[in-house]
């Protein structure tokens, strides 16, 4: 078959190819760098005239033209997780989160809990066998195409190339229309390391050994890390982790991560969704040393303990005495989402020689200047609680590390009243005292 005479037959106008969607439909973009500017911005000139279409993406790296012209008010916008663009977007009531476990994802789509009429993705340009790779976004790809009744790609020459473990790509066969775009692919800078960044990531680097896998979320305190361990004498490291960073392009160059011991997909590194630099797309096109993977499989408890050596970091936003975690929200105030942050909790602990942290600093100042302490006597302001405490990890902040796995109440009020701010201490002993979880013999 003639694949370059299908893919003129197949290409549209953006503006052509929103026609497509009809009132009521639901309309994927898919997650991340999959965005579809084109699309988005043609399908926004349709605000007025449609009614009632609901948008589902994640993580949006650039202004969603849906979201910000539409006095029509035709869109719904969903967001199965946050950026501070996102976060912006529900204050002002413009856009709505929807819980979920990363590792599901996809089969919300398979079981038709989330419907798809239009998928409208960012694809890298077709090969000559005629696939087009999902570049930079994985996740759950698969599974909302498959579940798709109208499939439109956006192709993107600055989109890279890359291979999947499972799926990874699209047949232009499978594909109903093909819209072109000559705007780069969002990048995103890597936050800066503060000093409390890199006294909390000096807490954690010895419990990293050569020969482990990292899982790092994204942020200061995994890029303090990265910068501790290509300094360190750690080597033979390898990734496993739904987001790609930055933070492991520094690791990368610094010959820190190799995959050579990994007891599963040894030799090659694997995430899921990547944001971040121009420099880690160009080092990820049609590198074979690392691959793609759906969420389902990066995400399961049951990969993740196959790999023993495990270490998986992430951050949160409060934890109380309990133990219980709130990543997602300060009070009903939503700032992220789960994602899948329990995912590799769960995996992690479950792995023979795992383990996971989750970092914060211990205070936060508000507006007005007032300091808060992030360790609080308990949740009372309808904070989301993304990790219960029955699952609850290591705590780190720049105070040390409360290892909360196996401690009954009053030994994790404890663990986790020495690495509060020392202004607060005193004020979470009576508050623990009045929760019974206080020992009377625990020193003062």
């Amino acid at each position: 078959m003639d694949y370059r005479a299908l893919y003129r037959e197949k290409i549209r106008t953006p503006e052509e190819a929103v026609k497509l969607v009809k009132d009521g439909d639901w309309v994927d973009y898919s997650q991340t760098c999959s965005f579809p500017q084109a699309l988005d911005r043609a399908l926004a000139a349709r605000s007025g005239e449609l009614r009632d279409v609901k948008i589902r993406n994640a993580i949006s790296m650039l202004p969603v033209a849906t979201v910000e012209n539409d006095p029509g008010h035709s869109f719904t916008y969903n967001l199965w997780h946050c950026s501070g663009l996102d976060r912006k977007y529900i204050d002002r009531g413009l856009a709505y989160h929807t819980p979920m476990l990363f590792r599901h994802c996809g089969s919300y789509y398979r079981k038709g809990y989330a419907p798809v009429d239009v998928a409208m993705v960012t694809v890298a340009p077709m090969d000559e066998q005629g696939y087009f790779s999902f570049g930079l976004t994985n996740c759950a790809m698969q599974e909302l195409l498959e579940a798709a009744k109208t499939i439109i790609v956006e192709v993107n020459p600055t989109m890279p190339v890359t291979r999947g473990i499972e799926s990874g790509r699209i047949h232009i066969q499978d594909v109903d229309g093909i819209v072109e775009c000559d705007q780069p692919v969002p990048t995103v800078s890597s936050p800066l390391a503060s000093e409390l960044d890199r006294k909390i990531a000096a807490h954690i680097l010895p419990f990293i050994t050569s020969g482990a896998t990292l899982q790092l979320g994204i942020g200061g305190i995994p890029n303090a890390i990265g910068t501790l361990i290509a300094e360190s004498d750690v080597k033979d490291l390898g990734m496993h982790t739904e987001l790609m960073s930055d933070g492991y392009l520094d690791l990368y160059r610094a010959g820190k991560i190799t995959n050579r011991y990994k007891k599963l997909d040894t030799g090659k590194g694997i995430f899921s969704i990547c944001n971040g630099s121009r420099e880690l797309y160009d080092f990820l096109d049609h590198n074979e040393e690392v691959l793609t993977a759906p969420m389902r499989y990066v995400n399961s408890p049951e990969t993740i303990r196959q790999l023993d050596d495990f270490v998986s970091i992430n951050g949160c936003i409060a934890v109380d005495l309990y133990g219980q975690v709130s990543s997602e929200s300060s009070g009903t105030r939503q700032i992220s989402g789960t994602g899948g942050q329990l995912d590799f909790i769960t995996g992690a602990l479950e792995a023979e020689h795992g383990r996971a942290f989750l970092t914060m600093h211990a205070t936060f100042t508000d507006k007005t200047g007032k300091v808060h302490s992030r360790i609080l006597p308990k949740f009372t302001a309808g904070d989301i609680i993304t990790t219960p405490r029955t699952q609850a990890p290591s705590i780190v902040t720049e105070y040390g590390i409360a290892q909360l796995p196996g401690k009954a109440t009053w030994q994790r009020a404890e663990a986790l009243i020495e690495i509060a701010h020392p202004d607060f201490r005193e004020e979470l002993i009576r508050a623990a005292e009045e929760q019974k979880i206080w020992r009377r013999s625990n020193k003062r």
